[in-house]
């Protein structure tokens, strides 16, 4: 596998290309065609935040309590349409001080790392692909079940634009299809394999064809234990989306998904942001 200012791109513009990860944890091009308080309700999800965590279990981990997230805002600033061409989004626009974790593939399904969710409550958004799960479909309801959304990643993340619209359609429409019959919610959200790198007209086609209603991609990517930044200074901004991945150790150099997920969150609270879920901040199309 390979990876990759503003707020809602419009598809034409250029955006600098991040892939999905190497096996090895690097990055590469895509292919060309191209304190604590009390537990508060979370948005979209219906699950609690991880302001209501004893500071025990974040020890237990091996990090300090991330700040409580702000309450999700009425006034979501991303409100998505119910038809037309769907926009590309790699950052929130927000004055709150936080970032958006994202998760994708599934291909490690680690008790440990379920177990860490279940313990500290921080909010992921899982891009699920359906050929990479289908050995597991339970191991994503626990998370799911606190909250955390399921959303569109195809079936067999291929890199979009080396295949013809209907194959796309059939890698959209079919993960779209088998998330929403397992996991009981249809995906709002669509993120391509290798990004924007991936990106060709006929993409924002497919996906309106198939349900979701935005693409996402993302401002910076977590490895093993750094993050990759497109930001010239290498600073984390509010509102920024960051791509990490459901990998083990054979994919992460002999390092655990639990490790890397912590190196994480280290980076985030060292930059002083906490972590908020990324659907409290846009609005599915009304109806």
């Amino acid at each position: 596998m390979k990876k990759w200012l503003g707020a809602v791109t419009a598809l034409g513009m250029a955006l600098t290309v991040a892939a999905c990860g190497s096996s090895s944890g690097g990055a590469k091009a895509a292919p060309a065609s191209g304190a604590t308080a009390s537990a508060t309700p979370l948005g979209d999800g219906g699950g609690v935040s991880n302001d209501g965590v004893p500071p025990g279990l974040w020890a237990k981990w091996g990090l300090k309590p991330l700040l409580p997230a702000p309450a999700a805002p009425g006034d979501k600033p991303v409100k998505l349409a119910k038809s037309g061409k769907v926009p590309v989004i790699s950052h929130i626009p927000t004055t709150d001080k936080v970032v958006f974790i994202t998760m994708d593939d599934g291909a490690e399904k680690d008790p440990k790392f379920a177990q860490l969710m279940q313990d500290l409550k921080i909010p992921i958004t899982m891009f699920l692909t359906r050929d990479i799960i289908k050995n597991n479909y339970g191991f994503f309801k626990p998370l799911q079940a606190l909250g955390n959304r399921i959303e569109n990643h195809t079936v067999s993340h291929p890199p979009m634009n080396t295949i013809s619209l209907a194959a796309q359609k059939q890698q959209i429409c079919g993960d779209q299809k088998t998330l929403t019959s397992v996991y009981g919610t249809a995906p709002y959200l669509f993120r391509p394999p290798y990004g924007a790198g991936a990106y060709t007209t006929s993409l924002n086609e497919a996906v309106q064809a198939c349900g979701p209603r935005a693409i996402i991609l993302w401002k910076e990517t977590m490895e093993i234990t750094n993050m990759e930044y497109q930001a010239a200074d290498k600073k984390l901004r509010p509102g920024d989306i960051i791509l990490a991945h459901f990998r083990g150790p054979s994919e992460l150099k002999g390092e655990s998904e639990v490790a890397m997920f912590v190196n994480m969150v280290k980076h985030i609270e060292e930059q002083g942001f906490t972590v908020a879920r990324l659907e409290d901040y846009i609005a599915p199309p009304a109806g």
